[in-house]
């Protein structure tokens, strides 16, 4: 059995540079469709909101079956909350880009709920790998 077939293995191998960018940019995409997403659902209501959660379930399951890893969905998932942390925040002068309404509620809950979701599905099958049970 190789480092890469024990489940978190990853957790005792330094790091690739590859793997790395690939995270590091997972979440500047994330962060980017959680500024669009802020900004879309509450422009178009109900619509724009569907949009929203759409782009996020895209990104998220996408990112789960490109790394096939739960860090795959982690790294947008961060880079989307943090960007609709710090939107729903506002400016000291009181602007913020989320208005008040169920609208912005859903978006951000509904988008933490689809990444938990991402994170915990069950990768696909390994190539190569029996039907058997795992020490067979």
């Amino acid at each position: 059995m190789s480092g890469h077939d024990v489940p978190g293995s990853w957790l005792t191998q330094s790091p690739k540079p590859g793997r790395i960018a690939a995270y590091l940019g997972l979440a500047v995409l994330g962060a980017l469709v959680g500024i669009a997403g802020s900004l879309v659902q509450g422009a178009w209501f109900p619509g724009g909101l569907v949009l929203a959660l759409l782009a996020a379930v895209g990104l998220f399951y996408g990112s789960l079956r490109a790394t096939e890893t739960q860090l795959g969905v982690v790294a947008p998932a961060v880079g989307w909350l943090v960007a609709i942390v710090l939107l729903s925040i506002g400016r000291p002068e009181g602007d913020g880009a989320f208005s008040a309404g169920i609208g912005p509620l859903v978006y951000m809950l509904g988008g933490m709920a689809v990444a938990v979701m991402c994170a915990t599905m069950s990768r696909p099958a390994q190539p190569g790998g029996g039907p058997g049970r795992l020490g067979k």
